[in-house]
């Protein structure tokens, strides 16, 4: 059915849709609406302005040009009852800390953990904490502690750090002339080299979603050579590439894609089909490792990723992009052994006291646990835990 419209009429409809398309991108969803509201007011069929605008908004908008991304199903070999293990955890430092996602412990038992506030925080054997530096960041990721005794961090946004009693120094900002946007985790080899994760060269820490929405390999393993002060690519073309650890003979490095990549370079699968997409890996005294997993297929999220239309839409409004994001409640780490196969895990399901755990590093008979939606530590014991197996 056609409209007929007054020409005297003061309405602007294309004036009314930039208003519609700009509000949508700034989270303004219910005054949106409310345009639409108008719409309806004027006599417009919404069919045709819902379809045309929304179809305009969604695309046009977007910010991601993504691939749709065929999650494999978890092998039976990592299929593992659920727990409820990582509910029994202490909680260290609570209200203190500010989602912190790594821990890191030295050779005197001294706890580090970086916070989205800038802060390095030390927790001490006595049960005290510190306040140890702090600089100009909320991009604060991945720590770990050199043989002599300084600590590597990476920030998202400035590189690869070092902290020490003297300050702090840049060691690595960019690689090839190429500003680092997004530097994850690092670990020392034998010679001294660094090793660290990019997890993206497109999009930064704040927009980490949209590289798991678009599903491309945007990320890349480096090299920062304390020697020549210089920075290399080691691979390219990895995917949300994350935790990095050595072996425990240090004959090889184990780097974490979020999903499944082709990596330049000479590389082998580890371990893959994990029952979510690996975050941190860290070396056990037993030399096995231990892989904290971001839940990518729970709460019907397998329909969002394997969909570029339903990926722009989530990608185009905040509101629905930071309600996606929020269904990542589900804790889990997995204890793997070096020929890959899944010895224990340990759950949160609900996220009722531990979610989106990113890290999970092995202490005398303890597990301590980094978070990015938890303003705490999680600690727990495990010599007496109750785990799911595979045996």
């Amino acid at each position: 059915m056609s409209q007929v419209f007054d020409e005297m009429d003061s309405f602007d409809i294309d004036t009314c849709s930039a208003q519609v398309s700009w509000l949508s991108r700034n989270s303004f969803v219910d005054e949106a609406l409310m345009l639409f509201r108008e719409f309806k007011d004027k006599g417009i069929d919404l069919n045709v302005v819902s379809w045309t605008y929304g179809v305009q908004i969604v695309f046009f908008f977007s910010p991601i040009n993504p691939e749709p991304l065929e999650l494999p199903p978890a092998s039976s070999a990592s299929l593992l009852a659920t727990n409820s293990q990582l509910q029994r955890v202490t909680k260290l430092g609570e209200g203190i800390l500010d989602k912190p996602e790594d821990v890191c412990i030295d050779k005197n038992g001294t706890l580090y953990t970086a916070t989205r506030d800038g802060w390095i925080k030390r927790l001490h054997r006595d049960g005290s904490w510190e306040d140890w530096r702090r600089i100009e960041s909320d991009a604060l990721l991945g720590l770990t502690i050199t043989k002599h005794g300084s600590l590597i961090v990476c920030d998202a946004e400035k590189g690869l750090l070092e902290f020490g009693e003297d300050g702090v120094t840049v060691l690595a900002s960019h690689v090839n002339d190429t500003k680092i946007r997004f530097a994850d985790d690092g670990i020392e080899a034998p010679d001294g080299s660094l090793y660290f994760s990019i997890a993206s060269t497109k999009f930064g820490l704040h927009d980490w979603y949209f590289d798991v929405l678009e599903a491309k390999p945007h990320g890349q393993l480096l090299k920062y050579d304390p020697a020549l002060n210089e920075t290399s690519i080691v691979l390219n073309g990895l995917c949300f590439a994350n935790g990095v650890a050595l072996f425990v003979d240090q004959d090889y490095l184990v780097v974490c894609e979020t999903w499944n990549g082709e990596g330049k370079g000479k590389t082998e699968i580890f371990v893959d089909n994990l029952p979510g997409g690996p975050d941190n890996i860290k070396l056990a005294p037993d030399g096995s490792f231990w892989i904290a997993l971001l839940q990518l297929t729970s709460g019907g999220l397998e329909s969002v990723h394997s969909s570029k239309a339903l990926k722009h839409l989530v990608a185009t409004f905040p509101k629905l992009l930071e309600r996606v994001k929020g269904m990542h409640t589900k804790a889990t780490v997995v204890n793997v052994a070096t020929d890959g196969k899944i010895i224990r895990s340990f759950d949160d399901p609900d996220g009722d006291v531990m979610s989106f755990v990113t890290s999970a590093l092995e202490f005398e008979d303890h597990l301590y646990l980094g978070s990015l939606t938890s303003n705490f530590i999680g600690k727990l014991p495990l010599n007496g835990a109750n785990y799911s197996s595979t045996e």
